[in-house]
């Protein structure tokens, strides 16, 4: 059932964008001889003619389209019908053109604040993260570090916690001898060996059998994460390089040691490395009784773990006034709509790779999955979110979708003649075979993602 309802929800959003096209095109006085839902490819499930607009519904249903007069090659009605597209002004088919993503827009808006009025309140899109269990061994240094069962976790390395996603990354790959290190602390790393050896250079081979004194201090590289990588709106990349596999068995060699015995196979600057790797400090703010206080490092061990169960609890904002509800709904669209297309930036830019790109299947699975789970609030919501997405998408300067003819509109106001039709024809043609082959793809990662979970 919660399926069932997520595609109803994702239906409504494609039939709201078309009739934003079909309303605006007949407050202008122009004839639409199709209302298309899906797309024309493959069989049609479902025709009816309603006054004279015919009805389709098509078997592949991930769209929907708005046909006029100057679509039909065997159209009957005269070139300089004023009911034809192509003979009213330009601004006018920009409103045509643009009334569906309006549409998609004015939609978004409508159901988050129905869930906020309906509700009396919306997710912040963060959470609450607490340590419920301290289980690390007795030597661990979660114990020397002042955490106690129930504080509220604020900060890690400087990053505000508001995701238990964002805090178990940091603590992963914060794990001891990890293998990565970067130029600078491995430079400040060395300059401590250089004062305490003087006498060694640092590409030189050490003498085997000779004592080098080792820093009792070292630095340490601190993993952290900036704000859209921790709401995960972009993969997070740790900094630095992986360290030689030759130098692994020295980092063994030096591990807690104040002394290092040379092999003779390693210079200062190898040494310098090998203590690079070591170990990486988290140092946690957390609030306990409304302090905010400070702890001493924690450092994960070799697999990552520092020895804590988590708890979470989601921050909800109330809109039971009538300003809050839209003051609210406006916010809660603006921070989501922003993250969104954040990512969809970094995934132009092969920051996310496509493999991580979804569409309508694993949205129906997730919705679904959120309604079970959550509520139709979180589904409603979620629908909101994609109808605010369809009109980014649809927006976009791309032939095939309502940016693209929007592209071809602006040509022909600057140029003051229209796009020849040949060449907006064969244009459009092959950029919707692009997306019909890119909606294959992403049917199959959709498909790749259900059945791997």
């Amino acid at each position: 059932m919660s399926i069932l309802i997520m595609i109803l929800l994702l239906s409504l959003l494609i039939l709201v964008h078309e009739a934003g096209h079909f309303a605006a095109a007949r407050a202008f006085g122009i004839r639409v001889d199709k209302f298309g839902f899906g797309l024309p490819v493959g069989p049609t499930l479902f025709s009816k003619k309603v006054g004279d607009v015919e009805i389709l519904v098509h078997a592949f249903l991930l769209g929907g389209y708005v046909s006029f007069p100057d679509d039909e090659k065997d159209c009957n009605l005269p070139k300089d019908s004023p009911e034809r597209f192509v003979n009213k002004p330009v601004w006018q088919r920009v409103i045509v053109v643009s009334a569906g993503v309006i549409a998609n827009v004015i939609c978004a808006i409508a159901l988050v604040m129905a869930v906020a009025i309906f509700t009396g309140k919306l997710p912040s899109g963060n959470y609450e993260v607490f340590a419920e269990e301290i289980s690390a061994p007795k030597d661990a240094s979660i114990w020397t570090s002042g955490l106690q069962k129930g504080d509220r976790i604020l900060k890690a390395n400087g990053c505000d916690i508001h995701n238990v996603y964002s805090l178990v990354t940091i603590v992963k790959n914060s794990a001891k001898n990890n293998g990565l290190i970067t130029p600078d602390i491995v430079e400040t790393n060395y300059t401590k060996l250089k004062d305490l050896n003087p006498g060694l250079t640092k590409d030189e081979e050490i003498p085997e059998g000779l004592a080098i004194r080792l820093p009792e201090t070292l630095s340490r590289e601190v993993v952290t994460m900036d704000k859209y990588a921790a709401k995960g709106a972009k993969y997070f990349k740790p900094q630095g390089e992986k360290i030689d596999e030759n130098l692994l068995e020295l980092v063994k060699q030096t591990d807690g040691k104040k002394v290092y015995v040379s092999d003779g196979k390693h210079s200062l600057e190898d040494l310098a490395k090998a203590l690079s790797n070591g170990t990486h400090p988290i140092n946690f703010v957390v609030e306990r009784n409304g302090e905010v206080l400070t702890l001493n490092p924690i450092y994960p061990d070799e697999k990552g773990i520092i020895g804590i169960g988590l708890s979470t609890k989601q921050t909800m904002i109330e809109t039971k006034k009538p300003v809050a509800v839209v003051k609210e709904s406006c916010v809660y669209l603006w921070d989501n709509t922003y993250t969104m297309m954040y990512s969809l930036g970094q995934l132009f830019t092969g920051n996310i790779p496509l493999k991580d790109m979804h569409g309508v299947v694993a949205i129906t699975k997730i919705g679904g999955d959120m309604i079970d789970k959550s509520g139709k609030s979180s589904g409603i919501l979620l629908a909101a979110l994609i109808s605010m997405n369809l009109a980014i998408l649809n927006i976009l300067p791309i032939p095939a979708l309502d940016g693209g003819h929007l592209m071809f509109l602006m040509i022909e106001k600057i140029m003051r003649k229209p796009v020849d039709e040949r060449i907006v024809e064969i244009v459009s043609t092959v950029f919707f075979t692009l997306l019909i082959i890119l909606m294959i793809f992403v049917v199959f990662n959709d498909i790749t993602l259900i059945v791997r979970k």
